[in-house]
């Protein structure tokens, strides 16, 4: 690092205190992780911002040399501030600790000095680009109301039903009796939810694709083009305030990704779905959709090439969506800049991952929609679906 860069981090930067992580436990922050010695209680020169520390941690549900699922949460550190973090080994959780504590311990911060670790700068751009549209706003929006992100979060019994007559009342069976088929089994488990408050808060997606006025014709038109859904969900959650989306779009991506989280993965790839196929609301936003391909860009240069796809059918999900975005995008109807930057952002993921975008999307086939309630089957005798 050059020395005067060095010399402003020390005395500018941020600096998380970290005390009783136990020895041999995974601990990073951004795009850096370590394995915790016994010497380590903390990073020192943390650039300010936003940031994401997470953590495994050794005998968490297991024995010695055993780590924990992942935890983690978004920060947001000021320039020059000190946050101290203690490891709780009976909550087995990371707890900040008062500000007023944290301040006392300024004072000893140059005894702590040689037990703390340098944030690597050097990685401080891939960073950014990947966190750059995340603001302090959406970080407390969307992160979970306890604070701590889970990749494996708790759960619990809707109902306890501890006793057999807890049972008796939901017309259920005892559980000494024997099960006499699979269906009874199932229903013998207690149904699960996760425990309030460790939600993470994403945004809500559309369950429905059209007007409740709408035609079969404008059915179907809306199924194939779902700028009416995207803009619904904008309406709903960020009015006014599209490049939020982006936000949380890096948001879901940083959380499973380093995060460990397969339901932020759920949450990406819906919100992709609906901003590569909302094709009149990419030709009415070109500024927002240029900084979509940038957004993936930066995204797609962190995983494999075979990270999409399905094991089961060996469809890759992201080729054919990211296929029907540009068939609209390259067109002659787009932005000319934005249909410049479309091309190119095309050419470099069939040069680097070898995917084909070239054959028809499947979008292309005779879609068949369902109906809404009240529609009579003299307007489509055949059957109640649509086909175009």
């Amino acid at each position: 690092m050059d020395p005067e860069l060095a010399r402003q981090l020390f005395f500018e930067g941020a600096t998380l205190v970290i005390l009783g992580v136990p020895e041999g436990s995974e601990f990073g922050i951004d795009y850096n992780s370590w394995q915790v010695g016994p010497r380590f209680r903390g990073v020192k020169m943390v650039p300010p911002g936003v940031h994401f520390m997470h953590y495994n941690v050794v005998g968490k549900g297991g024995g010695l040399g055993e780590m924990s699922p992942r935890s983690s949460m978004f920060l947001y550190l000021q320039q020059r501030e000190l946050r101290l973090f203690h490891w709780n080994p009976q909550e087995e959780e990371m707890v900040v600790a008062p500000h007023e504590e944290a301040e006392k311990l300024r004072e000893e911060l140059q005894s702590l000095d040689s037990f703390l670790g340098p944030y690597p700068y050097e990685s401080m751009r891939r960073w950014v680009s990947l966190s750059n549209h995340i603001e302090k706003e959406t970080m407390f929006r969307l992160q979970p109301t306890c604070g701590t992100i889970f990749s494996f979060p708790e759960v619990l019994p809707l109902e306890a039903m501890t006793h057999t007559a807890d049972r008796v009342q939901h017309n259920l069976p005892r559980y000494d009796s024997v099960c006499q088929s699979y269906k009874e089994g199932m229903a013998r488990l207690p149904q699960m939810k996760q425990k309030e408050g460790t939600e993470i808060r994403f945004s809500k997606i559309p369950a429905k694709m059209y007007p409740d006025d709408a035609t079969p014709t404008e059915i179907t038109q809306h199924s194939m083009d779902l700028s009416y859904a995207l803009e619904q969900l904008l309406k709903t959650h960020y009015t006014g305030q599209p490049l939020q989306l982006l936000a949380e779009l890096q948001f879901s991506f940083v959380c499973f990704v380093l995060g460990n989280v397969y339901e932020a993965f759920e949450q990406w790839k819906s919100l992709l779905n609906l901003l590569c196929r909302a094709e009149t609301f990419s030709l009415q936003h070109p500024e927002l959709y240029i900084k979509v391909i940038s957004v993936l860009y930066h995204q797609l240069a962190q995983v494999p090439t075979d990270f999409f796809v399905d094991i089961v059918s060996q469809n890759n999900f992201l080729t054919s969506t990211l296929q029907v975005l540009f068939s609209f995008l390259c067109s002659p109807n787009a932005n000319p800049s934005l249909r410049k930057k479309a091309i190119r952002f095309r050419a470099h993921l069939t040069k680097k991952f070898q995917w084909d975008f070239e054959e028809e999307p499947d979008d292309c086939a005779p879609l068949i929609v369902d109906l809404p309630g009240g529609w009579d089957c003299k307007e489509n005798p055949s059957s109640q679906s649509t086909a175009s």
